[in-house]
């Protein structure tokens, strides 16, 4: 069940493309904003702006960690089962499939894709929740992956990262399905970083988040069209689910339809606008597969085994141990030997040390930057009596 373009799109997309008359909707690299004014960091004839934002995101000491964080299927040791950085390919890919049908800018594309889960917990959203449980028990400030990204890429590792690039970063909620994504222009880092302030002060503020650009737009729906279908595939490796236990929609039963199915709808309805829109056939199947996916996957038993009884009490001890540790300036602790003199090893300058940063900011960088199996790793290490454990489910 493949969806195509009507034949006039097709032919006018061509027709405008080989003539150049399509609508300039595409974010204009010389509208870049940075928090510095940086020669080096400036467009050339053969790297963009953009281009420079993705060599920064991609040489990020942390982007290496996305191979070994896990989207929703943690207890598994199954190289079949998708990662973040794997999933963060697959949004820039779908994101660029449908940009470069709408005459967007690719670069800034990509950039936002390969960068908006960097700051991502071990344990998916799982390992998100609980960390955002701890950082507000002790401080009433809240943690949320995307908005920790933001933090990764313009303060524990200060790259100048423009201000599209990071506001795209911030708003990518992929969690919030809209039938319509209109840009809200952004202007100066001044209102970006209010904006990012109030979602460390208001857990709800993060969903309100708008992109700034249409390309933001497109990465934030693609984020939703990357894991829709993915995420059954993983289901049914990990023997949640059958794939024939999912009702087939108006964009198909399995990822490959689901994905040409969107892609082809959106660029069916935004091509030449300046918003990014489904219509209300393929909008609402995609609800319908996303609820689908919530009742016969994230909430099932299988999928959430394990998590409550503990990941989140070992969340808990680990961050007390190294709050306790920061605190105390016991530099034998890991999160001086691992993390501090890591993070430090950045050549960037710094508005200020790192480790004069708030004590519970620095434990929450440290855990949210640990990939799975390093959180297991240090757990033991830390609580070697503890009788909490985690068991994975092998190949066998």
């Amino acid at each position: 069940m493949y969806e195509e373009l009507s034949n006039e799109l097709a032919q006018r997309m061509s027709r405008e493309k080989r003539d150049g008359s399509f609508k300039k909707v595409a974010f204009d690299c010389d509208g870049v904003i940075r928090r510095v004014a940086n020669p080096h960091d400036n467009g050339s004839v053969w790297r963009t702006a953009f281009i420079r934002d993705i060599d920064k995101i991609m040489n990020c000491p942390y982007y290496n960690r996305y191979a070994d964080k896990t989207q929703v299927f943690s207890f598994y040791k199954n190289d079949d089962i998708t990662r973040r950085g794997l999933h963060v390919q697959l949004v820039s890919r779908i994101a660029r499939t449908i940009g470069g049908a709408l005459n967007l800018n690719l670069d800034l594309i990509e950039a936002i894709s390969l960068g908006h889960d960097i700051g991502h917990t071990p344990f998916g959203h799982a390992g998100e929740r609980y960390l955002d449980e701890c950082f507000f028990a002790h401080t009433g400030r809240h943690f949320s992956h995307n908005i920790h990204s933001v933090r990764v890429l313009d303060g524990v590792y200060p790259y100048n990262i423009s201000l599209q690039t990071l506001s795209g970063i911030a708003s990518h909620d992929g969690e919030l399905e809209l039938s319509e994504y209109r840009p809200k222009p952004l202007d100066s880092f001044e209102e970006f970083d209010r904006q990012i302030e109030n979602c460390y002060l208001d857990a709800g503020a993060v969903r309100k988040l708008v992109p700034s650009t249409l390309e933001g737009c497109v990465v934030r729906i693609s984020d939703i069209i990357a894991y829709l279908g993915k995420d059954r595939q993983d289901a049914e490796r990990a023997k949640v689910v059958n794939e024939s236990d999912f009702e087939g929609t108006d964009i198909g039963r399995f990822n490959a339809e689901m994905i040409n199915n969107l892609m082809v709808n959106i660029i069916e309805n935004s091509y030449g606008k300046d918003y990014i829109k489904l219509d209300a056939k393929h909008f609402n199947a995609l609800k319908k597969a996303k609820s689908d996916n919530y009742e016969l996957v994230y909430k099932s038993d299988l999928a959430r085994k394990g998590f409550s009884e503990t990941v989140q009490p070992m969340f808990r001890l680990l961050y007390d141990r190294l709050l306790d540790d920061l605190i105390s300036k016991n530099e034998e602790s890991q999160i001086f030997a691992h993390h501090i003199a890591y993070v430090n090893k950045s050549y960037y300058k710094r508005r200020e040390p790192y480790e004069n940063s708030e004590p519970n900011q620095i434990v929450v960088d440290y855990i949210a930057s640990m990939t799975d199996d390093y959180f297991i790793d240090l757990f033991a290490k830390l609580f070697p009596d503890s009788k909490l454990k985690i068991e994975y489910k092998g190949y066998f």
